[in-house]
């Protein structure tokens, strides 16, 4: 038995996959991509950028209206500002260069601004640099479904409720946005929109049991988290490139 080309165990390792990617967005602000990207598209190379990005939508609304009153929007609009043309960006470079190349370029920029920030020399939350981090998520997040890396490294010394707030706030907006870039390009289509929805019911659920696991990481744990997690996202691009 087959639904739009998925067997059941395709979409129940799917399923399992967005589950556990979910409910690391909803603790740390990001990791769908992260977690689920790998899998979906060893499953299907339909599910991954479009159906991926189409879930995150709702998933971070969620996070961001759970977060709301936490959510530091004086700082976050100008990684939205730069999402924008971000985001074009990257829906142009899927289509005319070379996916490997592309991809490998962001995961080298996110190891070396993790590897900068062990050392002590993080950036901060500044306008200037929150412009640069969006233009870079939203290349990344168009072209590789996992942008969160460059804004959640810049909001790693906050406070958890704060940086998953934030974090969700830009990319359900960002989301949206690369989204929309896909569908302009003709990368996104209702099949795609279709494959998206089977695999919803692991984002409800994955947000549901990151109620409890953020209590966890908010125990002292949100920064080596945001570096561990951030390492993995770059690592995890890198790895499917060759692959």
């Amino acid at each position: 038995m087959e639904v739009l080309g998925l067997s059941v165990t395709q979409l129940c390792i799917g399923l399992v996959a967005v589950v556990v990617g979910a409910c690391l967005q909803g603790s740390l602000g990001f990791g769908l991509g992260l977690v689920a990207a790998p899998v979906l598209v060893l499953l299907d190379t339909r599910l991954v950028p479009g159906p991926l990005l189409c879930m995150g939508v709702p998933l971070t609304f969620l996070i961001a209206w759970r977060g709301r009153r936490e959510l530091d929007f004086s700082g976050i609009r100008w990684a939205i500002v730069g999402r924008v043309p971000g985001s074009m960006l990257g829906s142009v470079a899927v289509v005319v260069l070379a996916e490997r190349w592309l991809a490998g370029l962001f995961a080298i920029a996110v190891l070396a601004a993790v590897g900068l920030s062990v050392v002590g020399l993080s950036a901060l939350p500044t306008r200037r640099n929150l412009v640069v981090a969006g233009v870079v998520s939203g290349a990344m997040g168009t072209a590789t479904s996992v942008g969160g890396p460059p804004v959640a490294l810049l909001y790693q010394r906050s406070t958890g409720p704060e940086l998953r707030a934030s974090l969700a706030a830009f990319m359900v907006f960002g989301a949206s946005f690369s989204l929309l870039a896909l569908i302009v390009v003709g990368e996104f289509d209702w099949t795609d929109l279709g494959l998206a929805s089977l695999l919803v019911p692991g984002i409800l659920a994955g947000f549901g049991l990151s109620r409890w696991t953020s209590e966890i990481l908010d125990s002292g744990y949100t920064r080596p988290a945001v570096l561990l997690f951030a390492t993995a996202s770059a690592v995890s691009i890198l790895l499917r490139q060759v692959v």
